[in-house]
């Protein structure tokens, strides 16, 4: 009989699911409990969401470029 190798991997007790409602579930206690953590947990989801805003401007901008004919008003001074 051939044993493997590789030991077991031990079974975690919160897995995949579990783990993340017990995450959510941390935050919002702290969130709660802990008033002077509201003002950094809204500053973490402003700065969040720009950079979310940015990226997306990002790859827009990268996959569908403006092209020459769709700019109406080139020279809006009428500088040369």
């Amino acid at each position: 009989m051939l044993r493997d190798p590789e030991p077991e991997q031990p079974q975690s007790f919160l897995r995949g699911a579990g783990a993340l409602l017990v995450a959510i579930a941390s935050i919002i206690a702290l969130l709660v409990a802990l008033l002077a953590y509201r003002l950094f947990f809204l500053i973490g989801i402003v700065i969040g969401v720009s950079v979310g805003v940015a990226l997306v401007l990002h790859f827009w901008n990268k996959y569908r470029p403006v092209k020459e004919e769709e700019v109406n008003n080139k020279r809006p001074l009428g500088l040369s």
